[in-house]
């Protein structure tokens, strides 16, 4: 196998301005799944750095109360006795839109002055397009004096409420309202990455990056810029401590570190037209599929991502396509959920129109039947190819927002027949056949390694499609009798009305899904 077969190069990249390697060997990326895995490994690792060693996180949302382990600490007071003790506590923290709206502005100003208050900075973070966010989740903890020591988490899990649920699915007792599907105490299914070796350098930079990009942190928002100065935002950009060297090599996994930023004005310094190799790597990986995409994501919308999908699945009689999402929009009422609906049914349709019976589609129930929130970003591409993330699969997140994921090849090759799924001598990996079989086992409440059926892509979908089909027809038949073991039920798309698709269709395509794409890329449809 050719890493550059899976990997972008730097030219395909697309970004010369950027510093950041085309990939990294030496790694070692272990999947914590659900906030409350991740939360607690976070805690530990900070509770154990001293002076001098160095704290960098972004984040979309911050809650300063959200509790990391049962009794354990919260965001806020874990960050604040690092910085107390002498760690270097930077933070970019997105500066979010009002909590009117349902959004976390006061949340996220009000983490930043905890851990200004104990002599770290925290800046609240608005050089975006317009009408975009920061989305990026990324903490970076590095240790100058025991370089080895140094990890980082990415992935999908805010640090803020309704994030620390487990593999039960009974939601975080710190929960955010949402559409009454899900109660008042929201099951939560997510992924993390955890990262050690030379990749946690590159993930240094990426921070570093943002960081020093000199545009106002407010830029081109006089309002915002005025009532920031008023409240007392930190509003001067400090020095950063000197870059250490790189971590040294800790395991088997060579990792892509992918972004994307908009196309936006004034320009990002790093990425004068805006990068977007997370939709370029998506697309180069879909286009190498031979037997099985698997896919769980918040969204699934766009055009453009249905037809990458689309085009692989005309194109390979013998693929399929295993999608895992939630069944429910995380907003209900009669305004704001038809924009998130209408994206999903036309990409579902688009796919399933391209292979009507190798389109699998489902939606996931804790045992109580209360729908799980599907919040998580992960991508496996015929157990050779992994990718988790803050990047939904929409055109949002591929072009509009900030966003950052990492992609994963392993050179530790899976013994278990099939030894080479796609068929192209490339070979099934530890790392994403294990991620894959991990996440389906959980779903069909089956215990550490009961998954020899599900190995074969075409044995796995069936496996899969009979546990969905058994539950939903428990349900429809009025749940008589003992549960079906699983928790996947097939996923029906909401039929919407033509007249409701007229309005809603436009506004989710200027508002809920826009396009941050240079004009030159959008005539020609391009990334």
């Amino acid at each position: 196998m050719r890493i550059d077969d899976w990997f972008l190069t730097d030219r395909e990249r697309g970004n010369p301005a950027t510093s950041l390697p085309a990939w990294c060997a030496g790694n070692r990326a272990e999947p914590l799944v659900h906030g409350s895995a991740y939360f607690a490994r976070l805690a530990e690792e900070v509770a154990a750095m001293s002076a001098g060693d160095h704290l960098f996180f972004t984040d979309w949302r911050g809650d300063p109360d959200q509790r990391l382990t049962g009794a354990g600490p919260t965001v806020r007071e874990l960050f604040v006795a690092a910085a107390e003790r002498g760690v270097i506590v930077k933070g970019l923290v997105w500066r979010s839109h009002l909590d009117t709206f349902q959004y976390s502005e006061d949340e996220n100003r009000h983490l930043g002055e905890y851990i200004e208050q104990a002599g770290g900075e925290v800046l609240l973070d608005q050089r975006v397009r317009v009408g975009g966010s920061h989305h990026q989740k990324l903490i970076v903890l590095r240790h100058p004096s025991d370089p080895a020591r140094d990890v980082a988490f990415a992935g999908g899990i805010d640090l803020c409420h309704s994030r620390r649920d487990d593999a039960e699915h009974r939601g975080d007792p710190q929960a955010v309202r949402m559409a009454e599907p899900y109660g008042a105490r929201p099951p939560w299914h997510d992924l993390q990455l955890m990262l050690r070796g030379p990749v946690v350098g590159a993930l240094d930079q990426c921070f570093r990056e943002r960081w020093r990009d000199k545009t106002t942190l407010d830029a081109r928002r006089p309002l915002a810029y005025l009532r920031d100065r008023m409240l007392g935002a930190d509003l001067q950009v400090g020095e950063l401590p000197p870059r250490p060297p790189d971590p040294p090599p800790a395991g088997p996994h060579l990792v892509q570190v992918l972004r994307t930023y908009p196309d936006k004005h004034p320009p990002y310094p790093f990425a004068p037209d805006g990068e977007r190799s997370i939709a370029r790597a998506y697309r180069k990986a879909v286009r190498r599929a031979r037997s099985l995409i698997y896919v769980e994501d918040q969204y699934l919308w766009s055009r453009e991502v249905a037809d990458l999908f689309a085009a692989a699945l005309r194109e390979n009689p013998a693929l399929h396509l295993v999608v895992v999402v939630p069944r429910h929009a995380d907003v209900d009422g009669r305004f704001a959920l038809p924009p998130n609906q209408v994206g999903r049914v036309e990409a579902v349709r688009v796919c399933r129109d391209a292979a009507p019976d190798r389109v699998h589609v489902f939606d996931v129930e804790n045992h109580a039947g209360t729908p799980v929130y599907v919040h998580a970003k992960v991508c496996v591409v015929d157990d050779t190819w992994s990718s988790v993330g803050s990047d939904n699969f929409n055109r949002r997140s591929w072009s509009h927002d900030s966003e950052l994921s990492c992609a994963v090849l392993d050179t530790e090759l899976d013994p278990r027949e099939p030894t080479d799924p796609g068929g192209r001598g490339d070979g099934a990996r530890v790392f994403a056949r294990e991620l894959r079989l991990r996440l389906m086992r959980e779903h069909l409440d089956r215990a550490d390694g009961d998954d020899a059926d599900l190995i074969d892509a075409r044995q796995a979908v069936e496996v899969l499609g009979k546990a969905a089909d058994a539950l939903q027809a428990w349900h429809d038949g009025g749940r008589v009798g003992e549960r079906p073991p699983g928790r996947l039920r097939p996923h029906r798309p909401e039929r919407l009305r033509a007249g409701t698709r007229m309005w809603a269709m436009p506004l989710y395509r200027l508002v809920y899904d826009p396009d941050g794409r240079p004009w030159r890329l959008r005539r020609r449809t391009s990334w």
